[in-house]
């Protein structure tokens, strides 16, 4: 009988749980306040991934109509009206166009062509700013978030290390549980940072590409400008139609042939 009891109580001996949501607890306040801190970052960086993304495939889809139609316009302001509003390359076009209006009260040349030229570049200026919009966010998020994770990992480390000096046992298993659990926070911090990373130099390189573009589009309008339209990059001319497949002959009438 006494037997029976003591294994009975041994099977009902209270095992010591380790996992994330133990952990958390143990943390305490500053360990949910650090974990607060990575979700928001983690949610603010795939937010402007997929923003900036979306937002760089537009001004990328837009360009194919420069290419196609605008420079087949007989002047800058009639092919302006080609180009969706609100887009960089109407801003582009349309700042060329009141650089253009704008021309004929510079009473000397160089003043004018300058002009211009400083017109569109702060156009263009302001376009990159806006396409660079919310990188520096991706770029804080990669260069911290590990050393936020790290400070969640030490104080962790700190608590665990009290309780186990309070409780007066350091076997392994006492020590492995608590640490372990503390780790957590530096991992989270790696799993924050390691696709802001990505995201922010992946958007950069396609930024780099569209500001190419635009500096592109922006010498070509220039040197429409001061040729008069005389100079412009040569159009790709349309594809002709596909003329309609022939007709089979008829086959010859068997009648006739026989007579």
């Amino acid at each position: 009988m006494n037997l029976f009891l003591l294994a009975a109580g041994g099977a009902a001996a209270p095992e010591s749980k380790f996992g994330f949501y133990e952990a958390m607890v143990e943390g305490g306040p500053v360990a949910w306040s650090i974990l607060t801190i990575m979700v928001i970052m983690s949610v603010g960086s795939f937010y402007i991934l997929f923003t900036k993304l979306f937002e760089q495939n537009k001004v990328l889809k837009q360009y194919k109509t420069v290419q196609s139609s605008f420079w087949r316009a007989a002047s800058l302001k009639e092919g302006a009206t080609k180009l969706e509003k609100d887009g960089p390359w109407r801003q582009l076009a349309d700042d060329a166009v009141k650089a253009q209006e704008d021309h004929g009260k510079m009473t000397d040349a160089l003043e004018s062509h300058d002009y211009m030229h400083g017109s569109l570049q702060r156009s263009e200026d302001s376009i990159n700013a806006v396409l660079n919009g919310g990188l520096a966010f991706l770029a804080t998020v990669g260069a911290t978030a590990p050393f936020v994770g790290l400070l969640g990992t030490v104080i962790g480390i700190y608590r665990a290390l009290i309780n186990i000096g309070i409780a007066g046992n350091a076997s392994i298993d006492k020590v492995a549980g608590p640490v372990g659990e503390a780790l957590i926070m530096t991992a989270i911090g790696l799993l924050v940072a390691v696709p802001a990373v990505f995201a922010f130099n992946w958007l950069q390189g396609r930024n780099r590409k569209i500001a190419a573009l635009l500096s592109t589009f922006s010498n070509d309008l220039l040197a429409y400008m001061n040729s008069n339209g005389a100079v412009k990059p040569a159009v790709t001319a349309a594809a002709p139609a596909a003329k309609p497949a022939a007709k089979p002959a008829a086959p010859a009438n068997p009648t006739l042939n026989k007579s």
